[in-house]
């Protein structure tokens, strides 16, 4: 098992130096750029008012050229100017130089950085942290607690009229969108057109830290209601009905029409045999339902709720052509995701011991 461990730990290197090597050609490809963003701005053909032009450092050269002198939008600009620009931004050196440098920056999770804020990418993502973790954490926490018992009693009780019921609220919650979802509870629940009992914008009160801790608790979970109600109507539903299916699927097989026959009880029927081999597809969803939560599953959710997340951040990033953080975050989007998987796996001998990846070739 140990070996195994080292060999994904491995892996990992080579699958972050795909994924930024085939981003980063993009990139090169991609029309537009960071400088061409400005001299568009300068020129009046572009204006946003959250993009402010600063120097960067660091891992600032990850990134293409953001404009051609001879282009349609530089043209009538000082030259020198635009030079300047190019010295700033680290887009006067070749590409694959920028790419080596920015891969010896990421080896010491140094992002450089934002072209457009004038802040380290690091300070800026472990800013927006807390909400991207609030809300990931969270749903996705509750969602496992509601689905999979809820697809077990459906499994039990499958064709009743509780599995034919259940299914309708599930499919209807699964068909709401969660951005119109959280519209609606906006407009009924904090102050859009009925009832003000939620807060419409941030994660915390302003007079946060002047509460107690106790005070501090209710006023984080008061916060969270909405937004988390929002995410967790329309993302059970299918967790919930593969829990179902996996069930249904091992509760017609002969280990468990052998245990009943041995007089066994349902209960233990149901968690000391079937659980763990249904149990294992789902386990195997939740490394990438995390992630999505965690980092890109919220993103409309924070831009109606006014919370500055990962999401919202990443965002903003790829509309300015804020290379550094765009490469920053997708540096450590792939490797959580890669971590979480490997602890997908160890979870998997957790639930069914007889599993062995010892004996699997990565």
């Amino acid at each position: 098992m140990l070996a195994y461990i080292l060999k994904r730990l491995l892996l990992i290197i080579p699958t972050l130096f795909g994924i930024l090597l085939i981003n980063f050609v993009i990139v090169q490809a991609a029309p537009g750029g960071p400088i061409d963003l400005i001299v568009r701005q300068v020129k009046g053909e572009a204006i946003d008012a959250t993009a402010r032009f600063s120097g960067t450092s660091g891992g600032e050269s990850a990134q293409r050229t953001g404009t051609d002198p001879q282009s349609r939008s530089a043209r009538g600009l000082d030259p020198a100017l635009l030079a300047d620009l190019e010295r700033q931004f680290g887009f006067d050196r070749p590409a694959p130089e920028r790419f080596v440098k920015m891969l010896g920056d990421y080896l010491r999770f140094d992002f450089g950085n934002s072209f457009f804020r004038g802040r380290p990418v690091v300070d800026l993502i472990i800013e927006k942290m807390p909400v991207s973790i609030s809300l990931g954490v969270w749903t996705t926490l509750i969602t496992y607690l509601v689905s999979i018992p809820l697809g077990i009693r459906k499994a039990v009780k499958d064709g009743t009229p509780f599995d034919i019921w259940s299914s309708t609220l599930v499919s209807i919650g699964y068909a709401i969108p969660s951005f119109l979802f959280a519209v609606l509870l906006v407009v009924v629940f904090a102050g859009g057109s009925y009832l003000q009992w939620f807060p419409l914008r941030g994660l915390t009160s302003d007079d946060f830290y002047r509460m107690t801790w106790w005070q501090q608790a209710l006023d984080y979970a008061w916060h969270l209601v909405l937004p988390v109600t929002a995410m967790v109507v329309g993302s059970f539903a299918s967790l919930t009905l593969l829990t179902k299916n996996g069930f249904v699927e091992e509760l017609g097989k002969q280990y468990v029409l052998t245990a009943r026959a041995k007089g066994l009880p349902e209960r233990r029927v149901l968690y000391g045999h079937v659980f763990r081999n249904a149990m294992l597809i789902v386990i195997a969803g939740f490394p990438s339902a995390l992630l999505s939560m965690l980092f890109t599953g919220a993103l409309l959710i924070e831009i109606i709720f006014s919370l500055d997340g990962l999401g919202l951040l990443s965002y903003e990033a790829a509309i300015n052509r804020d290379y550094p953080i765009i490469f920053g975050t997708l540096f450590l989007f792939t490797l959580v995701g890669l971590l979480l998987r490997l602890i997908s796996d160890l979870t998997y001998v957790m639930v069914d011991p007889r599993i062995d990846f010892a004996k699997v070739r990565v």
